[in-house]
């Protein structure tokens, strides 16, 4: 299981397991970004279940002021000055909403204790709602269907009777 290593605002690293019980979890990765992620392993973390997933060139935990650089000159070369580290998470569980999964399954996948912090992610788009007008159309065709067909097989099951 591999730890969070926060900067405090006083220079002080603090090394330990997540907030809650729920930010210590399994996690599927979706496999198109699994080279990715295998490559930035090896590349970029500290080896074994506890090794850090970000580190700097000497191995140690990133400094937020080196990150901070690290993260401007990043955004800079793919044109995304004014993207934010924690849109990158916001983007994940958007995509993860979208999917249709139950709130709970998302709070599971999140890492989420309460329900207010998961509805964080519930977006309304366009798409859902073609998407649940849909559904509710095809509910209310096989209602239909259904009815239709009931009268006729009753009456047919009388005659044969």
């Amino acid at each position: 299981m591999r730890r969070a290593t926060p900067e405090l605002t006083t220079g002080e690293r603090v090394v330990g397991d997540p907030k809650s019980k729920a930010g210590k979890r399994p996690v599927g990765i979706p496999p198109e970004i699994v080279p990715e992620f295998e490559h930035h392993l090896a590349c970029y973390a500290q080896e074994g279940d506890d090794g850090l997933l970000f580190v700097g060139e000497r191995g140690a935990p990133f400094r937020r002021s080196t990150f901070g650089r690290k993260w401007r000159k990043a955004r800079a070369k793919i044109g995304m000055d004014d993207l934010h580290f924690y849109d990158l998470r916001h983007t994940g569980n958007v995509l993860a909403a979208s999917t249709g999964a139950s709130l709970k399954d998302l709070m599971a996948h999140m890492g989420h204790a309460s329900v207010r912090a998961a509805l964080i992610y519930q977006h309304a788009t366009a798409e859902q709602q073609t998407k649940i007008s849909n559904g509710i159309c095809a509910a209310v065709v096989d209602i239909r269907t259904r009815r239709r067909r009931a009268p006729s097989e009753s009456t047919k099951e009388a005659r044969e009777a």
